[in-house]
């Protein structure tokens, strides 16, 4: 079974208007969808915005379904030349730029104590999607110390409120995590909250047309991985 953590219903909805639905429910306050698309069968849980939420639903995910892999899709943030508005990209890497310990461990920000690099890797599907950095960070802005910090120092070209949240959980229930985003605004091209508002649906459509891509990469991912009786 494919299992998804998605933010925002819009981004889910790209998938569940193509399935059929088999449950829905609600656990610890998040919604949840079962069903089939593209001829696999899935959960989703709608986790909310923000990495706390992110790690919730990653984590219902977890223990409930016990999948092989998680997948996070939707919406984020471009930073650089390398990334084109609606395009969609696949991550390879994952990093989260608001956990700052330089002051106790030395590292680069962004470096979790368990840790000693500041970017968290993501597993690789056979796709044609380019592959970009994502940084994760609780917060949506405009803020020129934040787009330094991104681009300059961590060498980003996406952000997001949730993926290397999602990544973390995965990686320390040992599955695999894969993560793909739709560009809806784009740093130095005026508001992103404008830009945000006017792009989310055309980079939705994009995403969507590439998801039975995506299910079908996964779905073979983890028959391979899958162990043998």
């Amino acid at each position: 079974m494919i299992t998804a953590v998605i933010a925002m219903e819009c981004e889910a909805e790209i998938l569940l208007k193509n399935a059929t639905i088999a449950a829905q429910k609600t656990i610890l306050g998040k919604k949840v969808y079962e069903g089939e698309a593209y001829g696999k069968k899935f959960a989703l849980i709608l986790c909310g915005v923000g990495k706390v939420n992110a790690a919730l639903g990653a984590q219902i995910a977890l223990l409930t379904y016990r999948p092989q892999s998680v997948l996070n899709f939707g919406v984020a943030g471009g930073l650089n030349e390398r990334t084109a508005l609606c395009a969609v990209y696949q991550i390879d890497k994952a990093v989260q730029f608001d956990f700052d310990l330089t002051q106790l461990n030395g590292g680069k920000i962004g470096t979790l104590n368990e840790y000693t690099q500041n970017y968290l890797p993501l597993s690789a599907l056979s796709l044609s999607l380019p592959q970009r950095a994502l940084g994760t960070a609780d917060r949506f802005n405009d803020s020129p110390a934040d787009y330094a910090l991104l681009t300059d120092e961590l060498n980003a070209d996406i952000r997001d409120m949730e993926g290397a949240a999602i990544v973390q959980a995965a990686l320390c229930a040992g599955v695999d995590a894969y993560c793909v985003k739709a560009i809806s605004d784009v740093a130095g091209s005026g508001s992103t909250t404008d830009q945000y508002l006017k792009n989310r649906a055309a980079a939705l459509r994009n995403l969507e047309t590439a998801l039975p891509d995506i299910f079908s990469a996964i779905a073979q991912a983890d028959e391979i991985a899958r162990p043998r009786l």
